[in-house]
């Protein structure tokens, strides 16, 4: 994967407006579930592509650095060279200073090759030194997103159970009316009132029969007296 391409994948993931794809979803909870798994799933894969690139940077800092190490040692024996050529030349070597006078030549094309070398890695080292810290914005940004989707995913299932749980409770009272016959507390309560008729139709049928004896008495009482005054007639006529 190269670097651009890690770069615009994590930039393209951190922005992801997470209202807008809710908004477009059918099963919000579903639609986080999955952002949730893509989200981790692609800062792992972010993570490695990022680290990768972040090796190769070290190693070409590294490589700068023993360029520049190296163009300054090949300096250094350039100069022990020449001084060396020059004292021989004193003493009238010649030949031996001209050797090393070659020497000191082939030290400072060293050295050039290095600088040159250091030298053309400055830009590269830039560029990538700006996509790894880009990268790294990146991917905090995918980790606070991540943060955010989780949090909505359990606001949004918190908030699924209470509108759940309101529904449940709405239908069981919807289900309990009083004013429906076929309801079971009408039927309940059609039950009680035919109990109460019946124990006030037995207390009125108590009160007839009552009644009925205390006429009876009455009746006797009355047919006792008529015989008692025909015993007194007779008695008379006899006399």
């Amino acid at each position: 994967m190269s670097k651009q391409t890690i770069l615009g994948r994590v930039t393209q993931l951190a922005k992801a407006n997470v209202n807008a794809l809710l908004d477009q979803a059918e099963d919000p909870q579903k639609m986080l579930d999955q952002l949730i798994r893509d989200y981790s799933n692609n800062i792992s894969e972010a993570e490695q592509a990022v680290a990768t690139t972040i090796g190769n940077l070290r190693m070409l800092e590294a490589d700068h650095k023993e360029d520049v190490e190296a163009a300054a040692e090949w300096g250094g024996k350039a100069l022990a060279a020449s001084k060396k050529a020059d004292e021989l030349r004193a003493s009238g070597a010649t030949a031996d200073a001209d050797t090393f006078d070659n020497l000191a030549k082939v030290a400072l094309g060293r050295q050039i090759q290095s600088e040159k070398e250091a030298t053309a890695a400055e830009p590269t080292i830039a560029a990538q030194t700006e996509v790894v810290d880009k990268l790294k914005s990146g991917l905090d940004a995918m980790r606070n997103k991540l943060t955010e989707l989780q949090a909505k995913r359990d606001e949004l299932v918190a908030r699924a159970k209470t509108a759940q749980a309101q529904n449940t409770m709405l239908d069981a009272v919807k289900n309990i009316d009083v004013m429906d016959p076929t309801s079971d507390l009408a039927r309940f309560e059609d039950k009680v009132r035919r109990e109460e008729a019946r124990a006030l139709g037995r207390q009125e049928l108590a009160a007839s029969s009552l009644d009925a004896q205390f006429e009876a008495l009455d009746d006797l009482g009355k047919t006792s007296e008529i015989e008692a005054r025909l015993a007194a007639l007779k008695s008379r006529k006899a006399a």
